[in-house]
């Protein structure tokens, strides 16, 4: 592992348990820099912020759990790959209640819409088929998606994760067949 990403690993594990210990509005920099052992300079060379590392964790831990992920998926197994992303969150459930909870700046919350919007947008088009799914259809159906991901991972009875995709995929199938239908035949 090359220095940054060992400097950066010790910064995201320093964060993650101070995540356990406080609110994250509540945690320095300062604080993060003295568990691992670093300076501020340190901390500031690799990022720009604490909602920056935040996000280097989810993108790091994102990406490479994807990779793995897809190589024993089928290419056009979208619904496994979201079903694995929210097996990953519902065990790491504790640090993302806590970043996702918090609002601003640039927060997990967009930063997951950003890198997931684009998933759920091919899966919508797909179902309902390329031509019908106009752009404000599938938004709307990628925003109820990522909304109902940080509401189910924020709820403390959080579901199993199974259960969870079970009933988003059941929604979205036939809410966007129904959607479509009726846009069709308004026309």
């Amino acid at each position: 592992m090359a220095d940054s990403n060992i400097t950066k690993t010790a910064l995201a594990r320093a964060l993650r348990e101070l995540m356990e210990e406080q609110p994250f509005e509540k945690i320095q920099i300062a604080q993060i820099c003295e568990r691992c052992g670093m300076n501020r300079q340190s901390f500031y060379y690799h990022f720009k912020d604490k909602y920056d590392l935040v996000n280097w964790i989810f993108d790091t831990e994102f990406i490479t759990f994807a990779v793995a992920w897809t190589k024993d998926l089928p290419a056009d197994d979208r619904w496994g790959l979201i079903e694995r992303a929210c097996e990953h969150f519902y065990e790491n459930r504790g640090f993302y209640r806590k970043a996702l909870a918090v609002r601003g700046q640039n927060s997990l919350s967009d930063h997951l819409r950003e890198h997931l919007s684009p998933l759920i947008k091919t899966r919508i088009a797909k179902i309902v088929g390329e031509d019908v799914a106009d752009e404000f259809t599938t938004n709307f159906f990628a925003d109820a998606v990522l909304s109902a991901i940080e509401r189910w991972l924020l709820d403390k009875h959080c579901m199993p994760p199974e259960e969870f995709v079970a009933k988003i995929k059941r929604i979205i199938q036939s809410g966007a067949v129904e959607i479509c239908r009726e846009m069709i035949e308004g026309e």
